[in-house]
C-alpha cells in the first residue's frame, strides 16, 4: 500500500534517467529532482494506485528525460510493501513510457 510518507525517486525513460523526492499525504504527492518540481493527486485501491501529476522545470540545467517540459502525467503503479513500482506516460509525448521506482524512507532512532 502506497502510504503517507516520504520516498526516494528514481526514474527512466528512453532518453534518460533521474532521482528525486516525493511526498505523498491525504490524497496528494509532491515533490522535485534536480530540475523539476512535481505536484498532483493519487488514489490507493490495497496495493495498486494511480497519480495525475504535473510536472514544471526550475533549472536549466539539462533535458528531461520526457525530451519536454510542463506536462502531465499519468502514473499507475503497485506498492505491497515500502518499495513501490510505477509506470507513466505524458499525453504530449506519446510513446516515451516512464518507469519508476519509490522507497518509503524512515527515521531511525537516534542513540543519545
Amino acid at each position: 500500500m502506497l502510504r503517507d510518507g516520504t520516498y526516494a525517486v528514481w526514474f527512466k525513460t528512453p532518453r534518460g534517467q533521474g532521482t528525486g523526492i516525493a511526498h505523498v499525504a491525504d490524497g496528494r504527492i509532491w515533490g522535485r529532482d534536480s530540475i523539476m518540481i512535481y505536484s498532483g493527486t493519487c488514489e490507493v485501491d490495497g496495493d495498486r494506485f494511480t497519480a495525475i501529476v504535473t510536472i514544471k522545470r526550475h533549472s536549466e540545467r539539462h533535458a528531461s528525460v520526457f525530451g519536454a517540459d510542463n506536462l502531465t502525467l499519468k502514473l499507475e503503479g503497485t506498492c505491497p510493501g515500502k518499495i513501490g513500482k510505477y509506470v507513466g506516460t505524458a499525453e504530449r509525448v506519446p510513446g516515451v513510457v516512464l518507469e519508476g521506482t519509490l522507497i518509503l524512507s524512515e527515521e531511525r532512532p537516534t542513540k543519545c
